[in-house]
């Protein structure tokens, strides 16, 4: 088994009608499921990146969080750790990504929140 295997909390990211639809699309524009990155901070502050899926080379430290439509969601497992291990909700807001992110629509891109318990998406 692989480090990278070892970092896993698959089922504690989960998303927003909105980004569920924002997701769906960039699914059918690209053909084929788009991958999330959690940014650190730096550069981009810290929204999600979005790509086309398998266009981001993850690193040995980065780990799976989620999975969203059969999209994948990863950050740091470091990070993660520091952060209390949250549950995120993926959600779309207006503005423009950062960096090579993938737009959530004309004019939107995609944002995490810290999910909290009892919490329904809509």
């Amino acid at each position: 088994m692989s480090e990278k295997a070892e970092y896993s909390a698959v089922g504690r990211v989960t998303a927003t009608r909105s980004a569920r639809r924002a997701i769906a699309a960039l699914c059918a524009a690209h053909g084929g499921p788009v991958m999330f990155v959690q940014s650190g901070g730096c550069c981009d502050g810290s929204d999600p990146m979005c790509f086309p899926g398998g266009e981001f080379a993850l690193g040995d430290g980065d780990m799976l969080v989620g999975v969203v439509d059969g999209c994948t969601f990863h950050m740091d497992a470091e990070q993660y750790e520091a952060f209390g291990r949250p549950f995120y909700l993926l959600d779309v807001t207006e503005g423009t990504p950062g960096g090579f992110s993938l737009a959530a629509g004309d004019g939107l891109h995609f944002v995490t929140r810290v999910k909290a318990p009892g919490h329904r998406t809509s």
